[in-house]
């Protein structure tokens, strides 16, 4: 399969902008057999959405069902009316939701996941928390360059451009524009990077595909983003921990050399306890690696395969 198939599930909770009166649509795409009894989820990171997947989902989609949402508030998916929606809770409900849709479509019998930065963070919380209505247990568990310590500075750069979306004239000129605060994704060819980039824009005028072009995501993600303090994400920490220590699926931990995100310390942590993560870095590459390069993507893959 060269190209995914659009979806969406109707979720609970904050409602949509568009006016709805209650809940939201969440999209996903969907590689492979619809009716493949194996599941991988692979979710984004914070200012993403499930296109960037594309590169492992082509290599797993001769065996395995593949399924990359887009978080509400980006690519394809609504955005809320309330920006405070914008939260790990509410993502991973709309999680479950999409899991129950696609159980009752075709059952799931073996469920993993692939999660980066934020992707993975909602990985933890479905994960790491017994007794939600998961189709089966997850059994495998890929936590892309993050856990449950999350570097401040990181956050305060993320936060240096995130909601700003600008317009642009050209795919070409967005990608330029991305590329300035992406380099910690680490080296990609000119023509990897189009690929990641052609699914992060949108016409700025619906049914001008051939005027301007603006961020797929919703500018007020960066709200309840902003709104984090020091304090915060440090008290946070302790939940997060708590959350992984109760993992029971076989965990692979990603992380790049230069990563600002997630410290070597806290990676060295996730080793020792919980789930005892195997580790994985990638020398040349910051936050976070995306899986286009193919040392990343077979790292995943061989992980995946294993019985």
């Amino acid at each position: 399969m060269t190209a995914p198939v659009l979806h969406h599930v109707v979720c609970p909770g904050p409602a949509a902008a568009s006016g709805a009166a209650s809940g939201h649509r969440m999209a996903y795409w969907q590689w492979g057999d619809t009716g493949n009894p194996h599941v991988v989820v692979c979710v984004h990171g914070l200012s993403r959405q499930g296109r960037d997947f594309d590169a492992l989902a082509r290599a797993l989609a001769p065996q395995v069902r593949v399924v990359c949402p887009d978080v509400v508030g980006r690519g394809r998916s609504d955005w809320l009316a309330d920006p405070a929606g914008y939260q790990i809770p509410v993502y991973a409900a709309d999680m479950l939701a999409m899991l129950a849709q696609l159980h009752a479509q075709a059952p799931i019998a073996r469920l993993d996941w692939v999660g980066t930065s934020m992707g993975g963070l909602i990985g933890m919380v479905v994960a790491g928390q017994p007794g939600l209505p998961l189709p089966v247990p997850l059994r495998k568990l890929v936590l892309n360059d993050v856990g449950p310590v999350v570097q401040w500075e990181a956050l305060q750069r993320i936060g240096t451009y995130l909601g700003k979306s600008g317009s642009f004239a050209s795919l070409e000129q967005a990608a330029a524009a991305m590329w300035a605060v992406s380099t910690g994704f680490g080296p990609h060819s000119p023509e990897q990077w189009l690929d990641l980039s052609r699914h992060m824009v949108r016409p700025a005028v619906t049914g001008e595909p051939d005027g301007a072009l603006v961020l797929h995501y919703d500018p007020r993600i960066a709200d309840p983003f902003r709104a984090v303090t020091q304090q915060a994400a440090e008290q946070g920490e302790a939940m997060l921990w708590q959350l992984y220590d109760q993992i029971q699926a076989d965990t692979l931990l990603l992380r790049g050399v230069q990563s600002d995100l997630l410290a070597r310390a806290t990676a060295e942590q996730m080793v020792q306890r919980g789930p005892r993560a195997r580790l994985v870095e990638f020398a040349g590459v910051g936050h976070a690696p995306t899986l286009v390069a193919d040392d990343q993507r077979q790292a995943v893959l061989q992980f995946l395969r294993d019985s």
